[in-house]
């Protein structure tokens, strides 16, 4: 696949910004590259667009299916794997949101709450900091509740809900 100028940016880019969000940047190129794709490539159409170790390549695709970004796609006539990303950024974005919520949130959430536990029964910790890992262990939980009631939305009133930005504290009295 050949990359224009703008697409080049894109995926540099998007490898940038994986980077600074805790992804290597050959998994959110790769991602950016399939993303950007007309058409499933294969791992070697891959490596070569990107000048990617083919070994590097293999590992990203497996963590991108982990993901659920990125799926095996058949041609007709080819025996090889090919790879394609979703296309729709709503769902995209969404499953990112849910998988960071399950790999981080989510266990937070659980050490949290047993800290809170543990800190009930323990003499030695000091009261204020009992009263931080509360505040921590709330403010986390509303804001996955909130996630949770979001989700729950129909995406165009979600996108609606979005677009009214701070507007909504107006309606609400705020």
């Amino acid at each position: 696949m050949e990359l224009t100028p703008v697409m080049q940016r894109y995926v540099l880019h998007w490898g940038e910004m994986g980077a600074r969000w805790g992804v290597s940047r050959s998994v959110s190129q790769i991602h950016a590259l399939l993303y950007l794709s007309p058409q499933p490539l294969t791992a070697e159409e891959i490596s070569d667009t990107l000048s990617i170790a083919r070994s590097n390549v293999s590992t990203s695709l497996k963590e991108l299916q982990a993901w659920r970004l990125v799926q095996v796609a058949h041609v007709l006539g080819d025996r090889r794997d090919h790879f394609e990303s979703r296309k729709d950024l709503w769902e995209m974005v969404t499953i990112i949101v849910e998988e960071r919520k399950k790999r981080e949130i989510d266990p937070t959430l659980t050490v949290l709450r047993q800290c809170v536990v543990d800190a009930s029964e323990d003499r030695k910790t000091p009261t204020d900091v009992k009263a931080r890992i509360e505040d921590m262990l709330g403010f986390i939980e509303l804001t996955s509740n909130w996630h949770d009631e979001l989700k729950q939305l129909p995406r165009p009133m979600l996108v609606k809900l979005m677009k009214l930005g701070a507007k909504v504290a107006k309606l609400i009295g705020g």
